[in-house]
């Protein structure tokens, strides 16, 4: 954070001063510092490997609250295993959602049929997940298993695959200070954990890097443990719909399947929204509010779980990224509805002193 904020007062000129330097060019009145300067840079890839045949494979994916139709982080899983089948022969694949209020020994349960019915690898969507991994992989050591944003389990069969969410929301913290009007910039979170705190931490560092005045209000639908917060757009509304009423003219949401209700809140007050995982402004349960959609934080869920069976039926599990970071394309920015075309160069010159190392961006939020 200390590297952003020394980027913040290298530069305290306003987007209206009339300052030449092209990279700050497309500068509203919010911002006050020099973005990083964008250089020609190839493409990473997080890329396993050589395609193979993976049609022996038969993947179970256990979805977390939401399922496939979420329009956020269910979806990109699906989509990864959608790929997998298009594109690896993957043929066999079942799918078990999980109910917002059930407990562990459900969870349990549906992993446990999973591995009974012969399905492996299994792909266990969500940090929710982590102590029902815990207790089914070593009941079943010739079963791969796969959980995504969890690093706890240490199961010689488990495989973690994780992200730098704080990376790409770093982003479009960014982004929202160069599109804001007001210099007010909201964040709604699901449900208040550690996970959801690095997409605010990120959110605010980014905003604070471009801005040294920009007003941000974050808050969260429900407390920690309470996973209903992923699943209530009404809710998602209301919080939205009060951070636009306070004078927040771009709010972003890290809410699942309640981001819906935040477009909605958008929508209605004439805002704009950021949206989270998945591409939002191309899924289909949102289209109503593609209007409003001025980018989305990609966290590559699809890319994991595609590059996991991938190296898994290619005997490479060992190449996968650690963690799924800018460096490796596992989380960035969307730029569909060309909504922040303009503002490219200022978020690759950001994106790309992240990925040296010149910005730290931080996990937890910095009040």
């Amino acid at each position: 954070m200390a590297a952003a904020l020394a980027l913040t007062g290298c530069a305290k000129d306003s987007g209206n001063s009339g300052s030449s330097n092209n990279n700050n060019a497309a500068a509203g009145s919010c911002v006050t510092a020099q973005a990083p300067a964008a250089t020609a840079a190839s493409t990473s890839s997080s890329a396993a490997g050589a395609k193979v045949d993976a049609s022996a494979l038969r993947v179970g994916l256990a979805f977390d609250i939401g399922g496939r139709g979420d329009a956020s982080f269910n979806d990109a899983a699906a989509a990864g295993v959608d790929k997998a089948k298009s594109e690896l022969g993957v043929k066999d694949v079942r799918e078990s959602t999980a109910s917002p209020t059930e407990d562990e020994a459900a969870k349990e349960q549906r992993l446990t049929q999973l591995a009974t019915d012969g399905y492996n690898p299994i792909v266990a969507v969500g940090f929710a997940y982590a102590s029902a991994v815990q207790a089914v992989a070593p009941k079943f050591p010739n079963t791969k298993f796969a959980i995504v944003d969890d690093d706890s389990v240490t199961a010689p069969n488990v495989t973690p695959l994780v992200f730098s969410e704080e990376q790409g929301s770093f982003l479009v913290g960014v982004a929202a200070v160069y599109k804001s009007k007001n210099c007010h910039v909201g964040f709604v979170g699901g449900v208040n954990t550690p996970l959801i705190q690095k997409f605010e931490a990120g959110f605010v560092a980014g905003a604070k890097a471009a801005s040294n005045k920009v007003q941000i209000t974050s808050d969260y639908l429900t407390p920690a443990g309470d996973n209903t917060g992923f699943q209530d757009p009404a809710k998602g509304n209301i919080k939205a719909a009060a951070e636009f009423s306070a004078g927040a003219d771009v709010v972003y949401q890290a809410a699942g399947a309640s981001g819906k209700g935040v477009f909605q809140a958008a929508s209605a007050a004439k805002g704009l929204a950021i949206g989270v995982d998945s591409d939002q402004y191309n899924q289909a349960t949102v289209a109503e509010y593609k209007d409003v959609i001025m980018t989305s934080m990609l966290k590559r869920v699809d890319v994991a779980v595609f590059d996991y069976i991938q190296a898994l039926a290619g005997n490479t599990l060992s190449s996968l990224p650690k963690r799924f970071d800018l460096s490796v394309d596992g989380v960035g920015y969307s730029t569909s509805g060309g909504r922040v075309d303009d503002i490219k160069p200022q978020l690759e010159g950001y994106r790309q002193a992240i990925i040296s190392g010149s910005i730290k961006v931080p996990t937890t939020p910095q009040k």
